[in-house]
């Protein structure tokens, strides 16, 4: 199956605590491979299968960790 690179915009990180809180939600959602977070600009990329893994599972679970995201404009 194709894999999937999805951006996400990320609200509320202002340091590495909130990077890895961001990284560890995102690499719970079943499917996702590999995430990648950063502060500067603060966003996530996440590969993950997408058949397995959809947009509202990904933005949830950053809002359970109490950081809104949504998808980047490209």
């Amino acid at each position: 199956m194709p894999k999937e690179r999805v951006t996400l915009a990320i609200t509320g990180m202002t340091c590495g605590h909130c990077v890895a809180a961001v990284k560890k939600a995102l690499g719970a959602v079943p499917g996702v491979e590999a995430v990648e977070v950063t502060l500067s600009p603060p966003r996530a990329v996440v590969s993950c299968d997408p058949s397995r893994t959809t947009m509202d599972m990904l933005t949830k679970a950053t809002g359970e960790e109490g950081y809104a995201s949504s998808p980047e404009a490209r």
